[in-house]
């Protein structure tokens, strides 16, 4: 009689707790409340993302607006930091260490470990920079091959961008942006993939915009995504529907752009104080 009463308890549990999920309720079972996130990004990336000085775990920049307001309206601490170069970033969100990526383009590969949000944070253009003085004729992504070039470590620019350069073209890869412009600069490669933008504040920064430039066509214009590593703790569907709700709700009322401007305000005066203790 015991086990009995024992068995129909059980079963009882059971169907109050299915109910309980089917009403949309907590699931006790589930993995504990998410209480704060972690995220990283591309710390050599202005306005986008950058850091004050070499010393500095924390990241600044449009995204940094983006993500602070991000966690005001899911009511989320989230903390930005800065976890190494852009390789190691992503390595960090792959093993679940980091929670957040503050802006990646997709690629295949990368969803295989990391959901993406939409919709997109913004989008940003990649193009081909040149050494004044020995440029080549570009207006197809075929005119790259034979020569050689530089990018950073485990960069994209998108999926068929990405496909076509792994089977024709010469890319070196480097830990910085900054050792990129330079190689480019010394004559050492023929020219740089990058983000326009971030590159040319680089270019500004280490003294190169007079004798490299960036050419058209675009070699891709791509979206920037927030993303959350699948093994990350707070991947649950309950936290991922705020943050999507979040992102929605910031695109309608023009948050994306305030966020630009005051990330591009930002790096602007940060340019200037540097270049007022030189």
């Amino acid at each position: 009689m015991l086990l009995r009463t024992q068995i129909i308890y059980s079963l009882l549990a059971m169907l109050f707790l299915n109910a309980a999920v089917a009403l949309g309720e907590e699931d006790p079972s589930s993995t504990k409340q998410c209480t704060s996130l972690t995220a990283s990004g591309n710390s050599e990336y202005p306005p986008f993302l950058w850091r004050e000085t070499s010393t500095s775990d924390d990241l600044q920049g449009v995204n940094r607006f983006f993500i602070d307001e991000l966690s005001r309206r899911i009511n989320i601490p989230i903390k930005l930091i800065y976890v190494g170069p852009w390789s190691r970033a992503q390595s960090e969100v792959k093993n679940g260490r980091v929670d957040l990526l503050a802006g990646a383009f997709y690629t295949n590969e990368r969803s295989d470990y990391m959901d993406y949000f939409m919709p997109v944070i913004l989008h940003t253009n990649s193009v081909v920079w040149q050494r004044k003085g020995s440029m080549f004729p570009f207006t197809k992504k075929e005119d790259l091959e034979g020569k050689w070039g530089v990018t950073v470590i485990d960069n994209s620019f998108g999926q068929e961008f990405d496909h076509y350069a792994q089977r024709h073209l010469n890319i070196l890869s480097v830990s910085s942006v900054s050792q990129a412009l330079r190689m480019l600069a010394a004559d050492r490669v023929d020219y740089v993939l990058y983000e326009r933008n971030p590159a040319y504040a680089y270019a500004v920064k280490l003294g190169l915009s007079d004798s490299i430039v960036p050419v058209l066509p675009y070699i891709s214009s791509e979206g920037l995504y927030l993303t959350m590593s699948k093994r990350s703790s707070c991947n649950t569907s309950e936290i991922k529907h705020k943050i999507a709700v979040a992102l929605q709700k910031m695109q309608q009322d023009g948050y994306t752009e305030k966020a630009l401007i005051k990330g591009i305000e930002a790096w602007e005066k940060h340019s200037r104080t540097e270049l007022s203790l030189k």
